[in-house]
């Protein structure tokens, strides 16, 4: 979630104004030498007052104000959380394995592992199953989501267990599934937070990952933020949202979820616009989302589109581009946890549970809500690979303008992926064209420059008569 901060400090304490209020209150034979003392530490807090408030603004940075630290009794670093989770996909072959992917770009390099869960090892066989790609930690300060991420993994290899749901009801649920899990999407701008900036959101070289993709990539609101916003020099200019893109656009899922925290929230999209998608998308994606809600949230989780609820308009996002180009029919972004009672400049304790129990529950809610993701999404979507036919759950949703409008038609598409590595083109010869423009202009003047030049240096040579 985007972090709005505040500076607003006082230059003099109560104790000071009391103090000389009460020296001048005590007439003239005191105040020679206690008020003298008393001015003097006045004057003091007032200098280190102002020098604190010029530091702070002067960095516009907010962590110099965070107060919490990062709770080690709660929290795994972040080597100690994936040197767990590779030894747990050694433990259980026969269900996870997990891929580390590494792209460098202009000097920056970054890694992304990806875990993936298919029972029995059966991954070339996805293409006939309901597949989820999830997402963690790709705000480096939200520790929260990527200590998510390590529980519902550690359900799926059943080494713990959800209350209320036998493993065999369990199992014949994951059956059907392959699922994809990021623990930690933006490692780099993890670390940044484990060496004390404990605001950073962004990565290693300060750019939000859920800013740079390419949906209306670049646009700035009136409250633009750099700290909090930066979308990079270009579209995927990160080698972390080039890892993701790549890893969306082969695996297809069927649902995509975005984890985030900073409050609680089940949003669709759009991000960028204070609009949900028309018709047969919007009715799936709630009927979803009110059953989680309902379910795991005590119906107090805010519902609706991410541009019209929470506040602002954020451009260039994932789960916008996860809709709109890869074309995942369900594209959501979580918010799991926010304390509104936290200072804005206390961002650990803003976007993170600072006691045991407060923090075991969300795990405990959370995993169970993403469990009835995997057991009431492919029954909403109806069978695999397949339209929505008559007598399935969402039958009564379809109505013949959804059909005019083509939209059963573009997602028939999907599976054979033409129209995604289309649309997905098209996004890149849009910013490559907008480059040979300004490219070209820039050429043209300084060729126009050079002529102008030329011409007025040239020598004039007189006719010589024959």
């Amino acid at each position: 979630m985007k972090h709005r901060t505040e500076a607003c400090f006082s230059s003099f304490s109560s104790s000071c104004f009391s103090t000389v209020s009460l020296v001048m209150g005590r007439g003239p034979r005191l105040l020679s030498l206690t008020s003298s003392f008393s001015i003097s530490f006045c004057f003091f807090a007032f200098l280190q007052d102002a020098v604190f408030l010029v530091v702070v603004n002067g960095n516009n940075n907010p962590n110099l104000m965070s107060w919490t630290p990062i709770d080690h009794d709660l929290y795994h670093s972040s080597s100690n959380l994936m040197e767990q989770i590779k030894a747990l996909v050694q433990r259980h072959p026969g269900k996870l394995n997990i891929e580390t992917v590494k792209s460098r770009n202009k000097g920056y390099q970054a890694e992304i592992s990806v875990v993936t869960y298919c029972r029995e090892g059966r991954e070339s066989d996805d293409g006939s199953k309901f597949r989820i790609l999830i997402s963690f930690g790709q705000h480096g300060r939200e520790l929260i989501t990527s200590e998510l991420a390590f529980r519902i993994l550690s359900i799926l290899s059943e080494e713990q267990f959800l209350p209320n749901m036998s493993p065999a009801s369990l199992n014949s649920i994951l059956d059907k599934l392959v699922i994809k899990v990021v623990p930690m999407e933006n490692l780099n701008g993890r670390k940044l937070v484990e060496a004390g900036d404990l605001c950073e959101r962004r990565n290693g070289r300060g750019v939000d990952l859920n800013r740079n993709w390419s949906v209306d990539w670049g646009k700035k609101e009136k409250d633009y933020d750099p700290y909090e916003e930066n979308p990079g020099t270009a579209p995927f200019s990160e080698p972390e949202t080039q890892i993701m893109r790549k890893l969306a656009v082969s695996f297809d899922p069927h649902v995509w979820v975005n984890v985030h925290s900073g409050m609680e929230a089940l949003f669709m999209p759009y991000d960028h616009k204070n609009t949900t998608p028309y018709g047969l998308p919007t009715h799936q994606m709630k009927l979803l989302l009110e059953e989680v809600n309902h379910l795991h949230c005590q119906k107090h989780c805010v519902i609706g589109s991410g541009g019209g609820s929470v506040g602002y308009l954020a451009h260039g996002t994932a789960t916008d581009f996860m809709y709109d180009v890869v074309k995942v029919p369900m594209a959501f972004t979580f918010e799991i946890y926010g304390n509104r009672a936290a200072s804005s400049n206390d961002c650990f304790k803003m976007f993170n549970p600072t006691d045991l129990t407060t923090f075991n529950r969300v795990l405990n809610d959370w995993s169970a809500a993403f469990f009835t993701i995997f057991k009431v999404g492919p029954r909403l979507l109806g069978e695999v690979g397949s339209k929505v036919l008559p007598g399935s759950n969402l039958a009564k949703w379809v109505s013949i303008d959804d059909y005019l409008d083509g939209y059963l038609m573009e997602r028939s598409s999907r599976y054979g992926k033409k129209m995604e590595v289309l649309e997905l083109g098209i996004q890149e010869i849009r910013t490559y064209f907008r480059l040979f423009l300004l490219s070209s202009v820039l050429l043209m003047f300084m060729f126009c420059a050079r002529i102008s030049k030329s011409k007025s240096n040239r020598q004039v040579i007189a006719s010589i008569p024959i």
